[in-house]
């Protein structure tokens, strides 16, 4: 599982930037390797991180050479006060099994998983 996140600092929208951000969008959904978006938004309410999960590089490369996509990391200074880019790969997710993980990521049920970070849980019988 790949991870993109957009984390960005809103500045000013325009028809422009709305018409690029909904064709994006429409496009990464119909990637095959597409999963999923979460969205979050800072407690200030300043800093939002749009993630969006595929399930193979080819995706994503796919979604980096979209026109659109292209268009619109040439113009980024011109809607956000900042913005970063972290792409990571998900090895594992750990939970108490009432959030769902991403389809084909393992979740063992936390058990004391804090002292075991990054190491994945044996499971028991």
């Amino acid at each position: 599982m790949i991870c993109c996140q957009f984390i960005s600092k809103p500045g000013t929208y325009d028809d422009h930037f709305h018409r690029l951000d909904g064709e994006i969008d429409d496009y990464a959904r119909s990637l095959p390797g597409f999963d999923r978006v979460e969205k979050w938004l800072s407690p200030a309410g300043d800093v939002v991180n749009a993630i969006y999960y595929f399930a193979d590089r080819t995706s994503v490369a796919q979604l980096g050479r979209f026109p659109q996509h292209r268009d619109a990391k040439g113009q980024v200074a011109r809607w956000y006060d900042g913005y970063r880019i972290v792409v990571s790969d998900v090895r594992a997710t750990y939970g108490d099994g009432r959030l769902p993980a991403p389809p084909g990521a393992h979740q063992p049920t936390d058990r004391g998983a804090a002292s075991n970070v990054g190491q994945p849980e044996r499971e028991t019988s």
